[in-house]
């Protein structure tokens, strides 16, 4: 995988506790931020995940109704 080159702005108290952080975790402070970013974006995907499943679990019955009982449950 290519990787590119990011530039941020933090506050110094930020930027003090990525420094510290990151050698606790074993890892430089570009791997450290780039976990929690990947991390972040996971919760993100979970989340949304389970709304669509609620989602769907609400409004089954309004899908069969429209397409018929032999759609419901087809995937």
């Amino acid at each position: 995988m290519s990787r590119t080159q990011l530039n941020v702005r933090v506050d110094e108290a930020t930027a003090e506790a990525a420094r510290q952080r990151a050698p606790q975790r074993g890892t430089s402070v570009n791997r450290c931020t780039e976990e929690l970013v990947k991390q972040d974006a996971g919760t993100v995907e979970h989340a949304f995940v389970e709304a669509a499943g609620d989602f769907m679990e609400k409004y089954q019955a309004v899908f069969a109704e429209e397409f018929g009982p032999e759609r419901e449950g087809a995937r």
